[in-house]
């Protein structure tokens, strides 16, 4: 096993708020649909337990403001809680004004039913491009210390393929803030993701086993990974969507926790905070 600590975080939401989704359930709905999100979050709390992990969970807002004794129970297990917005809307879909109003609310949403301050940001779908740079201003103004959005790969919907592929900080003209992107390796040139979610389940566990591997020895990287508890829920509901997002959203869940066992085995794990040292 690398001696090198590596960053576990979970992206806390339900499966019906998925951006891939979002054509297909109105967010005035969300609460009639039934909801997964602490059951399948419990299992992961259970899971790290097991393995002695800690970790960073981004939470929606929304999840916190409807389901507080979730957001204290990972509190209390010692992990880490960060912010992954309120509504889970793209940020480069809404303007300044919408964006400072959705990460105010929930970093105190959090704040408040937690007792825990949030220090993290991760917009969902790793949305903040360079159409939406602007975000990182707003964040720094809202007293977020670091972000973990910005995915240096080429992807439909998002990713900075430029970016830094490590830590970093980054000074904005209304700050500094610490940036952790999503991992990934150099190969012939391009950057390749090793980070987790769809990746993590879609392509086989040896690709990323080989690429945390590769990036904690040969590089001395921390690698950081993510995950949604929906993930690991075969059982979910069935939402009708284009045959791409069905592909990304379904493919291999009942493989992932399985999958996630192997990982927690192979590698160290601990909170983006201590990992990025912010």
């Amino acid at each position: 096993m690398s001696m090198v600590v590596n960053a576990m975080t979970i992206d806390v939401e339900d499966y019906f708020q998925v951006s891939a989704f979002d054509d297909v359930v109105k967010r005035e709905d969300w609460d009639a649909r039934p909801s997964r999100v602490v059951s399948n979050t419990m299992r992961l709390l259970r899971l790290f337990d097991e393995y002695s992990v800690k970790s960073t969970f981004f939470v929606l807002g929304w999840v916190a403001d409807r389901f507080p004794g979730l957001v204290r129970d990972i509190a209390a297990g010692g992990h880490e809680l960060a912010s992954h917005g309120y509504g889970h809307r793209i940020v480069y879909s809404q303007t300044p004004d919408e964006f400072r109003e959705d990460v105010r609310r929930a970093k105190g949403t959090i704040e408040n039913v937690s007792g825990q301050i949030v220090s993290g940001y991760r917009a969902p779908s790793f949305s903040i491009t360079k159409n939406s740079l602007w975000a990182l201003d707003v964040l720094v103004e809202e007293g977020y210390r670091y972000d973990a959005s910005i995915f240096p790969i080429r992807h439909d919907r998002y990713g900075i393929p430029d970016a830094p592929r490590h830590r970093h900080v980054l000074t904005r003209p209304a700050g500094t803030l610490t940036e952790a992107p999503g991992s990934t390796v150099r190969v012939l040139g391009s950057n390749l993701p090793v980070a987790g979610g769809g990746y993590f389940r879609i392509l086989p566990y040896w690709w990323t086993r080989w690429g945390i591997a590769r990036l904690n020895q040969t590089e001395g990287q921390p690698a950081i990974f993510y995950l949604h508890p929906w993930e690991i829920d075969p059982g979910q509901p069935r939402l009708q969507a284009s045959r791409l997002s069905c592909f990304r959203h379904y493919r291999n869940l009942d493989k992932a926790e399985a999958r996630l066992k192997r990982l927690l085995t192979d590698f160290r794990f601990g909170m983006l905070k201590d990992v990025i040292a912010c």
